[in-house]
Formats: C-alpha cells, sequence, structure tokens
C-alpha cells in the first residue's frame, strides 16, 4: 500500500533511535495518564475524612504539582513525539 507509513525498523540509525525514543516517551505519557486515572478512581473510593486526610499530605501536594507540571509540558512532548515520528524529520532544521 502507498498510504502505509514506515515502521521504527525502516529507519536509518539516528532516525531509528529517535523513533525509539519518541515511542518511549509516548508510553511514558499514557502510563502517566492511566496512573493519574487510577489514583482518581481510588480517591474517590475513599471515605470523606480519609480523603481529606490524605490531600493533607506531603505526599498528595506534590503529586498535584507533578500532574500540573505534566500537563504543562504535555503539548511540547506530544509535538516532540509528532516531530520524531515524522519520517522526513531532518535533524540539520532544529536550532
Amino acid at each position: 500500500m502507498a498510504d502505509e507509513k514506515p515502521t521504527i525498523q525502516d529507519l536509518d540509525g539516528a532516525d531509528q533511535g529517535q523513533a525509539e525514543l519518541a515511542h518511549a516517551i509516548e508510553a511514558l505519557l499514557e502510563h502517566t495518564r492511566v496512573v493519574s486515572d487510577l489514583i482518581a478512581v481510588m480517591a474517590q473510593a475513599l471515605d470523606a475524612d480519609t480523603t481529606k486526610a490524605l490531600t493533607q499530605t506531603a505526599q498528595w501536594q506534590a503529586y498535584l504539582e507533578s500532574r500540573r507540571r505534566m500537563e504543562h509540558t504535555r503539548a511540547d512532548v506530544e509535538k516532540f513525539v509528532e516531530t520524531m515520528k515524522d519520517p522526513n524529520h531532518d535533524d540539520s532544521q532544529r536550532n
């Protein structure tokens, strides 16, 4: 088929490495989303007193800050992943 995208194995050297890196980053983003969804479901299962106590911990605050940072950088990372997946990507065009 003429519309088929090349696979990672079809790429050469550095392009293959970049495509593998982009795939790994994409997998990490998906894992982060799934874990975040799981935490939300688990938090809903707690009673009000436990939820209140949990949300006042340093760990919960660190989780929320990390999640905010991830949301701010998600668009940039997704753009990077798409750039690395592009078979026409040329390293010499980057500044």
